[in-house]
């Protein structure tokens, strides 16, 4: 009587990186690390519009991390970015240089998004989306009615207006590089951490996550923090680029907009999603934004449209589905070896 040989089992194994994912995080290092050379290649002209990318990429990237992996659908974050650059006005009229100014206004509208969320996470879907926008309002407002900010005719940031242009537009752009690389690192490590995957667990169901433990509003805080770090360090930018503000297009909701729509056209709940869906924004307004008025609004309302009948998923999201395929993975991956 022969015995059977034991027949090992097929066990799989769950990682993140693959040799692709491997190559593209260097691919993206090396990207950085060249792009930090590119005022001294580059004329001020194009170091302006890259810095207008940058601010694109962030403002893309906080807005998905709040509604495509915490569920937090807000079209309200135009209120951080108008406190970032007026923030700016406030600690530079204290002493405070422009560029560390810009900085620490990030942080100070973190600090008002703690108590802020304490109302805003009172409501919930719609209510929440409305309710965000009521509350940039409310800020504009603030400003509108504050003489030192200049009120409602806006105010020039006039500590810069005296540097020249190519020196101030290249500290610009290299403030503007460490702030994107920065705030997208720091969403990366959260989505990696335990606190992202509570974050998809709260987005797919809150009451169930609450049930196994997770603590809901502690964890949305955290990322509703730090979207309103970076919308505000957005804003601080922008200030910086333009040197003037005023509180109806600085706190326009115009802002949101561009948000969602970069966003669902590179792929909602997709860390690289937004990063597509922001050089698709800044490459058609590069160039059709000369069309300007209702056209041009209209034009981005019908690609939007169209991208959410035929490609639900974005850009992005589809080619991602297709190939199998993650850049810069924030979840895991099974494998299962070939028997």
């Amino acid at each position: 009587m022969t015995t059977a040989a034991p027949v090992n089992p097929v066990t799989a194994t769950i990682h993140r990186w693959t040799p692709v994912s491997r190559t593209a995080s260097g691919a993206l290092a090396a990207l950085l690390l060249a792009l930090a050379f590119a005022p001294f290649a580059f004329t001020p002209d194009v170091t302006a519009k890259l810095t207008s990318l940058f601010v694109l990429v962030i403002i893309a990237a906080m807005w998905n991390a709040l509604a495509g992996y915490a569920g937090l659908v807000s079209v309200g974050q135009q209120g951080f970015i108008g406190l970032g650059a007026y923030g700016v006005f406030l600690l530079v009229d204290r002493g405070v240089s422009p560029f560390l100014a810009v900085v620490l206004a990030a942080l100070l509208a973190g600090a008002v998004a703690v108590p802020t969320s304490l109302l805003a996470f009172r409501l919930t879907g719609g209510q929440f989306a409305i309710g965000m926008w009521a509350i940039a309002e409310f800020f504009r407002l603030i400003v509108v009615n504050t003489p030192s900010l200049g009120g409602g005719s806006g105010r020039s940031l006039t500590g810069l207006s005296a540097a020249d242009p190519a020196v101030r537009q290249a500290q610009v752009y290299w403030l503007a590089l460490a702030l994107m690389s920065l705030l997208l690192l720091a969403v990366f490590v959260l989505l990696r951490s335990a606190s992202g995957s509570a974050l998809e667990a709260i987005r797919d169901d809150p009451v169930g996550a609450a049930s196994v433990g997770v603590r809901v509003a502690s964890t949305k805080r955290l990322v509703f923090v730090l979207a309103a770090v970076g919308c505000a360090a957005a804003g601080g930018l922008t200030l910086a680029s333009t040197l003037r503000v005023q509180p109806d297009s600085i706190f326009g909701v115009h802002w949101s907009a561009y948000m969602i729509f970069m966003v669902v056209i590179g792929g909602l709940g997709t860390f690289e999603g937004p990063i597509v869906g922001a050089i698709v924004f800044f490459l058609v307004q590069d160039w059709f934004g000369d069309i300007g008025g209702t056209w041009y609004l209209i034009g981005l309302g019908v690609l939007a449209i169209g991208m959410t009948l035929w490609m639900p998923r974005g850009l992005w999201g589809t080619v991602a589905r297709r190939h199998d395929l993650e850049l810069l993975p924030v979840g895991h991956r099974v494998r299962t070896p070939v028997v």
